[in-house]
């Protein structure tokens, strides 16, 4: 919904698109075009409808092993950040929006995975046993890098999960988020449980 708001008046004319750099947070390791890519999902609700350049868009690549297309996307991210190394005060992302699902996961950040204790890589791995698919994904350090998170949490199968995000479960993926700067969660009025 976030996604045709935005492709939408009198949202669409007030975003400086072509000076946006879009990235992805996690995407199934599917092949292009899949309905269940997320990359798929932005293109046919967001992307085809604002003038957002083509070479602005740096979608998660998913032609190779997961491992390969993980190091790949990692790559691009670091030529554009200019750097090897994330530096402190100097984000790599203005803005990282993520979601939360229904057992503490974000992005594709699930309980159990080892990359929850990936503290070097910018972009890692994941084969959630509750989720169809390998997964890619942004790391901790690379989604702390920012100078803003925001969660969008939307319905009432998220309610619990809300409540233990913001007393800061650390038992919850979610919950192990950080940022340079804030963390903002913006919830429905089903998810805050009213």
């Amino acid at each position: 919904r976030l996604f045709e708001l935005l492709a939408s008046e009198p949202y669409r004319s007030r975003v400086a698109w072509d000076r946006l750099q879009i990235f992805y947070g996690d995407e199934r390791h599917v092949e292009v075009g899949h309905k269940d890519a997320n990359q798929t999902v932005a293109q046919a609700v967001l992307l085809r409808h604002v003038p957002v350049p083509a070479e602005n868009v740096f979608p998660i690549p998913t032609g190779a092993t997961v491992s390969a297309d993980a190091a790949v996307y990692e790559k691009s991210l670091k030529a554009v950040y200019g750097a090897d190394t994330l530096e402190k005060g100097r984000p790599l992302f203005d803005l990282v929006m993520l979601g939360l699902g229904t057992d503490g996961h974000t992005a594709s950040l699930f309980p159990g995975q080892p990359v929850l204790h990936e503290t070097k890589a910018w972009v890692g791995v994941a084969a959630p046993e509750t989720a169809p698919y390998e997964r890619i994904t942004l790391t901790y350090p690379a989604i702390a890098s920012s100078a803003l998170v925001v969660f969008l949490v939307t319905g009432a199968s998220k309610v619990e999960m809300l409540g233990r995000l913001r007393a800061g479960d650390q038992e919850l993926p979610s919950a192990r988020v950080t940022s340079e700067g804030r963390i903002v969660i913006l919830a429905d009025r089903a998810a805050a449980g009213e």
